[in-house]
């Protein structure tokens, strides 16, 4: 918890990344960066399915339109805040020359989409009055 604190710290000057080890080669950090970009278009991608499923969808029952739409909004969320927090950890560990760190959160993200995938699913082949 300590370590997510500093690196939220971290997020907000990234200058201080600089004097962590020593500067890696420019294509690493570059790629670190498209692959925080790519986070922040998923992040976006889920964001905007959760207002298209609210505002789109009014004839959906009423429970099934807010939880999917929450679903995917919450999702948009966690997945922008673990752009950054991914893209200081991955900087860090290559200024230092340590392995890049690994995490659940793709694995995580991926069951979230199917769940809502699935509800979709169900929510189309029931009908919209459910």
């Amino acid at each position: 918890m300590i370590e997510f604190v500093r690196n939220v710290r971290l997020w907000f000057a990234p200058a201080e990344i600089r004097q962590d080890g020593r500067t890696p080669d420019y294509r690493f950090s570059l790629a670190n960066e498209r692959t925080f970009l790519a986070w922040l278009r998923t992040a976006l991608a889920l964001i905007g399915g959760g207002f298209a499923v609210d505002q789109f969808l009014p004839d959906l029952r009423w429970g099934w339109r807010v939880g999917l739409a929450l679903a995917l909004l919450a999702a948009g969320v966690l997945c922008s805040l673990r752009a950054v927090n991914h893209w200081v950890r991955c900087e860090r560990a290559m200024r230092r020359g340590e392995d890049l760190p690994v995490s659940r959160f793709p694995a995580v993200l991926s069951l979230v989409v199917a769940v809502v995938a699935l509800a979709m699913v169900l929510v189309v082949l029931v009908g919209w009055e459910g």
